[in-house]
């Protein structure tokens, strides 16, 4: 009798110990910037993973050499990133110990922005009318990889617009004041961001290629992360936002939702596709 007390025990610890360890894999680290583009592919990805019975756990880092070295130590597990050029050297610092798990999205582009009432289509058209444009390109901080294009696209093209110095609030009312006036006005701007569904902007052609291609944004992990959780690697590998998309939960932020109630009235109008998402075979 003592020996079969002795082996019930034993088999209910190791039962407790393996529904433990269950529970621990059910716990995603996932890391994220404070950024209008990344927050929403977060969020909703943070969703997904919990409507399957994970619990996330999410730690916002300032910069990107916070966040990869958080990522290499295993302080957290996953985070998306754009690993093409934006965080290029961050991700070649450090792949070694890393792994790409999937693309979340793509379009992320920085350039010279227009108005669409602006009736010209390309970055060699602007000296020709630089004087309706008050002879400037209206910048934001300087320092930003942004303005370090813009700078460069100046000398390869030539302009004769003076880039301006300043932050993206003074870009941004700058550019809200043209548009209430249907005034001439050149931006450095971005892609996703709600000010180019707010003021209606396109970017104007860049044909010596000086401001970076559209660029995708990737799920990256701890190398072995894809091995070790293949359930919670194969619903990462489902979830993808389209650009606009992004860009427009960040709209409903400027227009005073938190990012929370953004993302939550977003995944709560496509549920179609959510549960598309989140049909994957049982591990």
């Amino acid at each position: 009798m003592r020996r079969l007390f002795k082996a019930v025990l034993a088999g209910a610890l190791a039962l407790g110990l393996a529904s433990e360890v269950i529970a621990q894999e059910k716990v995603i680290r996932m890391g994220t910037l404070s950024w209008e583009d990344l927050t929403p592919i977060t969020g909703i990805t943070k969703k997904v993973l919990e409507d399957k019975g994970y619990t996330v756990k999410v730690t916002e880092f300032s910069e990107w050499g916070i966040a990869y070295a958080a990522l290499t130590k295993g302080d957290v597990q996953i985070m998306a990133s754009q690993i093409d050029y934006v965080a290029h050297d961050y991700w070649n610092r450090n792949k070694n110990r890393l792994e790409k798990l999937s693309p979340v999205s793509h379009g992320l582009y920085q350039g010279i922005a227009v108005p669409k009432y602006v009736t010209i289509d390309s970055i060699e058209e602007l000296n020709e009318n630089a004087d309706k444009f008050g002879g400037r390109l209206i910048g934001i901080e300087p320092g930003a990889g942004l303005m370090r294009e813009a700078s460069d696209a100046i000398d390869a093209y030539g302009l004769k617009l003076q880039l301006v110095e300043g932050s993206t609030a003074g870009m941004t009312a700058a550019l809200k004041s043209a548009v209430d006036r249907k005034e001439w006005i050149a931006v450095t701007l971005w892609e996703p961001t709600w000010m180019a569904l707010k003021f209606d902007t396109r970017f104007l052609a860049d044909p010596k290629g000086i401001f970076a291609p559209p660029q995708s944004y990737y799920w990256i992990a701890q190398k072995g992360f894809a091995e070790a959780n293949p359930e919670a690697r194969e619903i990462i590998g489902s979830v993808y936002i389209p650009i606009e998309e992004i860009a427009r939960i960040n709209a409903a932020v400027n227009d005073g939702q938190t990012m929370d109630q953004a993302v939550a009235e977003w995944t709560a109008s496509h549920e179609d596709r959510l549960k598309r998402w989140e049909s994957i075979k049982s591990y």
